[in-house]
């Protein structure tokens, strides 16, 4: 049974900093593409940052491209999300997503920016 769990959220005040993480199971998660979505209460889930297999290749949505990086633990199975620099508009709950064959989902952490 695959699972894909997060932590790291949190409330952090503007400006300020966030590691998430994500800890997959039951999967090769060397074989998966992992990736970082985040869904805003009213708002579709969308892309924050995603990296390949083997860590080789990132990619960021403009929203956050320059202040998060995505990184990847082959050996911990273990992805993460540095988040700097935090606005309100950061606010969201963030899910760990892996990709080979289809989809799986972790189920959040929540995100709250505010002073």
């Amino acid at each position: 049974q695959v699972q894909l769990v997060e932590s790291g959220g949190g409330l952090v005040q503007p400006g300020g900093s966030l590691r998430l993480s994500c800890v997959a199971s039951g999967l090769t998660f060397s074989s998966y593409r992992m990736s970082w979505y985040r869904q805003a209460p009213g708002k579709e889930r969308e892309l924050v940052a995603a990296i390949t297999s083997a860590g080789g290749t990132t990619n960021y949505a403009d929203a956050v491209k320059g202040r998060s990086t995505i990184s990847r633990d082959n050996t911990q199975n273990t992805v993460y999300l540095q988040m700097n620099n935090l606005t309100p508009a950061d606010t969201a709950a963030y899910y760990c997503n892996a990709l080979r064959l289809r989809y799986y989902w972790g189920q959040g952490t929540q995100v709250t920016v505010s002073s």
